[in-house]
């Protein structure tokens, strides 16, 4: 046999990257980005350009609230048949039909709405975006874990995460083009150029709901365990005096809904605290550096042209060339250790801010230090991403991965609140430099995870 090359086995490894279900999920992706900017991001330009007042701008954030509260409804998205469309498309394909076509209607209200003569329709259609985007994702990931064995699921995050940030440029930079090409006038707010780059991102919506009906519907029977103990759950009701309606109910709510956290504690044991622990902190690091980002820009002086070309264009790109290397290395050296090299680099990359901070308004300084960040971000979301997946039964898999998406900002999104407050006190680069060291913490909890996964491959987590 004639050996194999170190380089020809990395080019191989590339071949994740055809697979077509792998393929799908950029386009996927897409279809996720798009209504987040739209509702979260660009909105408040054309609220404030129509000369809605600051104040209710910030109102308009607590629309993301849809997102953070997404395993609320989780369990439907992961038990409840819809009827028509189940039979014909799956419960995977199904709900990620109905979330993209009520994604596609409500971007069409909102573009249809002038927020200066009717500004609470305006918030309805808004709502409804982010109440069916939310939806959308608990279906994608839930698709996404299912559709390919954990080999895959690095690349599969990436293609996911490239879409995902293409769109988040569609949705910003291009709604600001398109609606700029109609504009007639710069000097007064008019509504039409806004309908008319609103009215494309819905039907831009078109290219996840092509792809929907594309794929197929991942085959992931669910675990013999799971099916008995779910059996055993509605013979012990049916003891107690459950009977017809009231049995079959109370049987869906705790299948649906209680046994995905017991199914998790029943399978990693001890383990679950240190797993959830691990989940509430990897991205500590980045997510608190990055809500006094903006900030730092201004204070050192950096354009607004410089901050969009460098921080918001090239480095999406390089977000997205991280994550394919994420989803390589996935393949390639395992998830654990692609995990712990994510933590590192995003860990140690937020001292290239402090050294940023020493040298003031230094655009070859900005691009070299979002080049390093953002590429190690990419690396760290793909192997993330790839370890939640893995950590999911497929007969939970939506409930549980919704649960797991949401405790990974809730921790680092209370300690960025108070961001502000120390770099009022300590500047820049102390800030800079107590964020890398919340990330070193991270770094043990990987080891003791990659520990605990060696002594327990988890049961039955792929079902």
């Amino acid at each position: 046999m004639i050996p194999t090359s170190p380089a020809a086995g990395w080019l191989d490894s590339l071949k994740v990257y055809a697979h077509p279900r792998v393929i799908g999920m950029l386009f996927l992706g897409f279809s996720a980005g798009l209504p987040l900017i739209l509702v979260l991001g660009t909105l408040s330009y054309w609220l404030r350009e129509a000369g809605i007042d600051r104040s209710t701008i910030g109102y308009f954030s607590w629309i993301g609230l849809a997102y953070g509260f997404k395993w609320v409804w989780s369990p439907l998205v992961d038990r409840l048949p819809l009827p028509g469309l189940t039979r014909l498309l799956g419960r995977r394909r199904s709900w990620l039909l109905l979330s993209q076509l009520a994604i596609a209607g409500a971007l069409f209200g909102m573009a249809n709405t002038d927020p200066a003569q009717a500004l609470e329709r305006m918030v309805w259609c808004a709502l409804a975006v982010a109440f069916a985007s939310a939806t959308q994702d608990i279906a994608l990931d839930a698709y996404r874990i299912e559709a390919v064995e954990q080999r895959l699921q690095g690349a599969m995050a990436a293609t996911y995460q490239g879409g995902y940030r293409i769109a988040m440029i569609a949705a910003s930079a291009g709604v600001l083009w398109l609606a700029a090409s109609v504009d007639a006038t710069d000097t007064a707010y008019e509504h039409a150029p806004w309908r008319f780059a609103y009215l494309i991102m819905a039907a831009s919506m078109g290219v996840g709901i092509l792809t929907t009906l594309l794929i197929r519907e991942p085959d992931a029977p669910v675990s013999a365990d799971t099916v008995q103990r779910e059996a055993r759950t509605r013979e012990w009701l049916a003891h107690e005096g459950l009977h017809g309606p009231l049995l079959a109910a109370a049987a869906w709510v705790h299948g649906a809904v209680v046994s995905p956290f017991v199914d998790f504690i029943r399978r990693y044991r001890w383990h679950a605290v240190l797993l959830l622990a691990l989940i509430g902190t990897y991205r500590i690091s980045d997510v608190v550096m990055g809500i006094m980002a903006n900030a730092f820009y201004v204070d050192m002086g950096y354009t607004k042209d410089e901050v969009a070309n460098v921080a918001k264009v090239y480095g999406v790109g390089m977000t997205i060339v991280g994550a394919v290397i994420g989803g390589v290395l996935t393949a390639r050296i395992g998830v654990m250790k692609t995990l712990f090299l994510g933590a590192a680099l995003s860990s140690a990359t937020n001292l290239l801010f402090v050294w940023l901070a020493g040298r003031g308004h230094d655009v070859n300084g900005l691009i070299f230090a979002i080049s390093a960040d953002n590429l190690s971000a990419g690396i760290a979301s793909s192997a993330f991403v790839a370890y939640l997946s893995g950590l999911t039964n497929v007969a939970y898999s939506a409930t549980q991965y919704a649960l797991f998406s949401s405790l990974m900002l809730l921790l680092p999104k209370f300690i960025a609140g108070f961001s502000g407050v120390y770099v009022d006190a300590h500047g820049y680069e102390a800030f800079f430099t107590a964020t890398a060291l919340l990330g070193v913490p991270v770094l043990g909890l990987v080891v003791l995870a990659g520990r605990a996964r060696g002594r327990d491959s988890g049961g039955e987590a792929r079902g």
